[in-house]
């Protein structure tokens, strides 16, 4: 069974709200702050309460720090030694904060025209957003690794002041973070901020949810409390039906320019990435130009692989899917005797009756071929050897 998680930033999304998201499905903070405390970082701890906003109540959390710990530059390094080395961390949850960390590392370089070497974190750096960013990958951990989807994100607006001065909102990490992906420019003030553009950008899948069924609903709360929106970000745990998660999709493209060569190279690679069946199709396209629809019927799990594959293998500048129904038979095999030997039977069944039946072509071929007799001769005879007419 499928577990997903659905993530809204209705007033954004940063660190703390992740975190707090997760109490508010049902996680003890005990639970989060053991699996951190591997990490070897100054004193700090949850402090975890009940807030409102815009008469929505959920969880709100801060990272409540000692007073000696200020916000130290640290550099990549120093960040990966330190997520690499802690303890008590699940192995999982540190390979998804040193890409959430990595992700933000190489936003920061294209920003500032550095190599990712050179940067030192100032804000993303400080404790509480080390503590945020593994908190996050843990809350996964304890959620039992869930499918995560989410809603675009709402940008905001405005200038904020930082380390480096005063910078326009979204500041140019965060747009960095989430470019090739879907958001919203919408709001006023940081409504994303650049650990929460991270986290949605690595660990989510941003756009349409699947269908799925909603078991439990939190609300992570966030600090400032907006005039045109609630500042909470909602999370949605669910199950897959598994009507769905076992369902069909079909993947097409339209090419106007692919070689037949690229055609059948095409069909090969999606049957060879998982699909259960690929086939091309003479089209009339746009201008009364001849070209071929070429079509993809695939498991939903191997979608997202046989798009990625599709888009960068031909020369389509886009793709389009959409689930189907089959009804399909029974199938099995079974091996039948001919005069010149054994050939395997692939047979289609309804309630337990053979509705279809189709000789091996391959063995037929092998013992047509030694036997020199024609492959029809030999796969009529596998047919009545099983019973049915020839």
């Amino acid at each position: 069974m499928r577990r997903i998680l659905y993530l809204e930033p209705v007033g954004g999304i940063a660190g703390d709200m992740f975190l707090a998201a997760g109490i508010d499905l049902g996680l003890a903070p005990e639970a989060i702050e053991a699996a951190l405390r591997g990490l070897k970082v100054p004193g700090w701890k949850l402090a975890v309460s009940r807030a409102v906003r815009h008469a929505i109540s959920g969880t709100h959390l801060d990272v409540v720090l000692d007073a000696r710990e200020a916000h130290p530059h640290r550099a990549y390094a120093d960040i990966r030694r330190l997520i690499e080395s802690a303890t008590t961390l699940p192995d999982r949850a540190k390979q998804r904060a040193l890409a959430v960390f990595r992700a933000i590392g190489e936003a920061e370089a294209k920003v500032h025209g550095v190599s990712i070497d050179d940067i030192h974190f100032h804000e993303v750096g400080a404790v509480d957003s080390i503590v945020d960013i593994c908190g996050a990958a843990v809350v996964l951990e304890l959620l039992g690794d869930p499918e995560v989807h989410a809603a675009p994100p709402p940008l905001g607006s405005g200038t904020i002041r930082v380390a480096h001065g005063a910078m326009p909102i979204p500041v140019p990490a965060t747009l960095e973070l989430l470019r090739d992906v879907p958001v919203r420019f919408e709001g006023v003030g940081e409504l994303t901020t650049p650990t929460g553009a991270a986290l949605l950008k690595v660990l989510t899948k941003i756009g349409h949810p699947p269908d799925f069924i909603v078991e439990k609903v939190g609300y992570g709360v966030g600090t400032k409390d907006f005039r045109d929106r609630p500042n909470v970000l909602r999370a949605s745990l669910g199950r897959m039906e598994a009507s769905r998660s076992d369902g069909l999709w079909v993947v097409e493209a339209n090419l106007d320019d692919a070689t037949p060569q690229l055609l059948g190279h095409l069909v090969e690679r999606m049957l060879g990435v998982g699909a259960l069946d690929a086939w091309v199709a003479p089209v009339v396209m746009k201008k009364s130009r001849p070209g071929h629809l070429l079509s993809v019927l695939t498991e939903a799990g191997l979608r997202d692989a046989v798009v990625d594959t599709l888009l960068r293998e031909s020369t389509s500048l886009g793709v389009r899917y959409h689930r189907v129904e089959r009804q399909a038979l029974e199938r099995d095999w079974v091996e039948v005797a001919t005069p010149w030997g054994k050939v395997r039977v692939k047979r289609g069944l309804l309630n337990g009756a053979v509705l279809n039946a189709h000789p091996e072509f391959e063995d037929c071929r092998r013992i047509a071929e030694e036997a020199k007799v024609p492959v029809k001769q030999v796969m009529a005879a596998a047919l009545v050897a099983l019973g049915l007419p020839g």
